[in-house]
């Protein structure tokens, strides 16, 4: 059974090797002209089948609908997504891809990989397969939540 400070001492790794990532990636991310949150939430509508809504985006996301709307905002101004009617009902709407939205995309999937293999280089390929087995573990488990 690990100690306290060992648990301690690995989430403060955790929280160092994040902080590391999101660094590299912002660094990517520049020449994109792109934000991390607008880089998520450029993912999360890809994610969708059908263009989703914004109180989609934003329970998704979980954030305010506001934060969205702003995201939003900014992806749409640099022709990245468009706003669109639903088709069945005209009070709602729908944030859709653009060409741009999509382009935007592959640049930042390129980001991320560079970003990861910049972290993951001192790592050989089985390393890294223990490691993801490892992060699936902590990701997948869902603890149990106390009154």
């Amino acid at each position: 059974m690990n100690s306290p400070d060992a648990d301690g001492l690995l989430a403060e790794q955790l929280l160092r090797l994040t902080r590391r990532l999101q660094r590299s990636q912002k660094r990517l991310l520049e020449p994109v002209g792109i934000t991390p949150a607008q880089s998520r939430l450029l993912r999360t509508v890809a994610h969708y089948e059908h263009p989703p809504r914004m109180a989609d985006l934003a329970e998704r996301l979980e954030v305010v609908p506001r934060a969205v709307t702003s995201l939003v905002d900014g992806l749409e101004a640099a022709g990245r997504v468009r706003r669109v009617a639903d088709p069945t009902n005209r009070r709602v709407v729908r944030i859709e891809l653009t060409d741009a939205g999509r382009e935007t995309l592959r640049a930042l999937r390129s980001a991320r990989r560079a970003a990861a293999e910049d972290i993951l280089a001192p790592l050989t390929v089985d390393q890294r397969e223990v490691l993801g087995g490892l992060l699936s573990a902590l990701v997948d488990h869902v603890p149990e939540r106390r009154c």
